[in-house]
């Protein structure tokens, strides 16, 4: 059964961008636990509009555009962490930010990806210090015995940057993700499938 937790090494790099390639290519159902932020159209909406897969309704909409646990505050919305159990069946589930983002005043996302066990993808933008954050990102999880099933890269092509992330985290490389312009389903789609074999998630 295909269940992946999608994550990144920082805010903004694309990673949901990732998801819904992920989740087309595989035809699978997206799930985002928390979307702070609903101004803009949300991440589900986006996965929704490019993959063309179920997703999942969210287990907290917060309206404040912050870090979860403070858009809840500001909310007045408490986040209980049982109700952040992934559904069940092949699922793609996509974090927010980065693995220490705080799900609340005790909780990070990476404490949720070791208590759910599913393997995690991380997601790293190609630019200037990426290596540096793609290692510690890296070093978190590992910390927490989370299981990462490779990196998958965002941007311009980096072949060094790219190869010593993957050398020095011990962790592979799946592919790069090219920036798609103009962002349509097809594009996509066709950006993936030529950048990334299926199989290496199966």
């Amino acid at each position: 059964m295909t269940r992946f937790v999608v994550t990144g090494t920082d805010t903004g790099i694309g990673k949901t961008i990732f998801s819904a390639a992920l989740a087309g290519a595989l035809g699978v159902p997206y799930w985002k636990p928390i979307q702070s932020g609903l101004e803009e159209e949300t991440d589900s909406e986006i996965v929704a509009r490019l993959a063309g897969v179920s997703v999942r309704p969210e287990a907290y909409r917060l309206v404040t555009p912050a870090s979860p646990h403070l858009a809840a505050e500001i909310d007045g919305v408490e986040i209980d962490p049982d109700a952040l159990t992934p559904p069940d069946g092949a699922l793609i589930v996509e974090g927010a930010g980065g693995v220490l983002v705080p799900v609340t005043r005790t909780l990070l996302y990476a404490d949720l990806f070791a208590r759910w066990r599913i393997p995690v993808i991380v997601c790293a933008r190609t630019g200037l210090g990426t290596i540096n954050h793609s290692l510690l990102t890296i070093e978190a999880l590992k910390r927490r015995g989370v299981a990462i099933h490779g990196l998958a890269f965002l941007g311009e092509a980096m072949p060094d940057s790219e190869a010593i992330i993957a050398k020095l985290g011990g962790v592979r490389r799946l592919g790069r993700l090219p920036i798609v312009d103009p962002l349509t389903p097809e594009e996509l789609a066709e950006a993936f499938a030529a950048n990334f074999d299926s199989a290496d998630f199966g």
